[in-house]
């Protein structure tokens, strides 16, 4: 499914990590993967609320968690820039789906980075 929202559609998930030769394209391709997933679970499933959305963010946080042993083993690691960078992707998301106040901690709040 591709997405059909213009934004996160012509956004450039984590931008600043592919520039730092510290975060490994691979795995960034990895993560961005995840963040448009996320875009195409949100066209699909269209929650209704933030609690429907937290639910959707937190399956794609958990992913994130899931690519730590990835950034870890290309040494690297999700540090403070990358967690501002992918909280920031999430915030984008959910501001281009119609929900620009939802909290960003708790957009990620599975995180375990």
């Amino acid at each position: 499914m591709a997405i059909t929202n213009e934004r996160p559609a012509g956004y450039t998930f984590l931008a600043l990590l592919y520039e730092d030769a510290y975060f490994p394209d691979h795995v960034l391709d990895r993560g961005t993967a995840v963040l448009g997933a996320l875009c195409e679970r949100i066209e699909a499933e269209r929650p209704a609320d933030l609690p429907a959305l937290y639910a959707l963010t937190a399956v794609a946080t958990e992913a994130f968690n899931d690519l730590e042993a990835a950034f870890e083993e290309a040494g690297s690691e999700i540090e403070t820039v990358a967690r501002e960078e992918i909280g920031e992707a999430f915030r984008v998301i959910a501001t281009a789906y119609g929900f620009a106040d939802a909290d960003p901690e708790q957009l990620i709040a599975e995180r375990a980075w």
